[in-house]
């Protein structure tokens, strides 16, 4: 769903009646009734530094706390309350579950459930929120994404800056690596250069004969040696390491 960019003085004025309601309770209602926000107005407020009280209150009386856009902005909100953030995380959009859960003002229980609940939700996803959701996602739900069987997800998994080499190192050197996901970190410009991602793809049995074998000529000698001695690696894989192994010490040999 697209965010609609309202003009800051709309903003600004909803924004100084919301401040002077403080955290009266009665001035908050009329502030709202009179203005009567649509939700983009709402959330837009609600990026800014509104008093407790309205954040409880848009959060728990309707007809806003039936909005999931406005719940988003109440949660997203550095001074909602913990519990009131808890309570309100299973009725919003994955997109906001997103965004909480990659927030650094939220504090750590809200961002593990967010998490949590949007790891839920990710199977459930169509393809372009699946393609949108690798670019945000954190860690943790990221693992799902980079085994997504569509090759566009996993493209947008490894361009997601929250993506750690440890991690995908992690997935590349699993029994359970998909061809898809070897073949696409290969050909990543991100990725496929990295020598522990080269290496890590050429001892890993599942990788492709071809990406494996161009793998190698970027291998220093000790790990070409321990390459060509890797069980369970393909015979031509260990073969054509040992035989680049020996021409990099004749190489060396009569540079000396």
């Amino acid at each position: 769903m697209r965010r609609q960019v309202l003009p800051e003085p709309d903003v600004d004025s909803f924004f100084a009646e919301v401040l002077r309601a403080g955290p009266n309770i009665p001035m908050i209602r009329a502030a709202l009734e009179q203005r009567a926000p649509d939700d983009a107005l709402l959330v837009a407020v609600l990026r800014r530094a509104v008093p407790v009280r309205f954040l409880e209150h848009v959060g728990t009386v309707p007809p806003w706390s039936v909005h999931p856009l406005v719940l988003g902005g109440v949660v997203r909100n550095r001074k909602t309350p913990r519990v009131l953030a808890l309570k309100l995380l299973p009725y919003l959009f994955w997109r906001d579950l997103a965004e909480a859960a990659a927030s650094p003002w939220l504090q750590g229980a809200v961002r593990a459930r967010a998490e949590g609940l949007l790891k839920e939700m990710i199977p459930e996803l169509r393809l372009g929120e699946r393609v949108t959701c690798a670019r945000l996602a954190t860690p943790a739900a990221l693992h799902l994404l980079l085994v997504d069987t569509d090759k566009r997800v996993v493209e947008a998994s490894l361009e997601n800056p929250r993506l750690r080499e440890e991690d995908l190192l992690l997935w590349i050197r699993s029994t359970e690596a998909p061809v898809l996901l070897l073949d696409t970190t290969t050909a990543s410009s991100r990725w496929g250069h990295r020598y522990a991602v080269r290496l890590a793809l050429a001892l890993q049995p599942r990788t492709p004969l071809s990406l494996a074998l161009g793998q190698l000529s970027s291998l220093v000698r000790s790990d070409l040696l321990r390459v060509s001695e890797t069980p369970g690696l393909k015979p031509l894989v260990q073969a054509a390491a040992s035989r680049v192994a020996r021409d990099k010490l004749t190489e060396a040999q009569g540079a000396q």
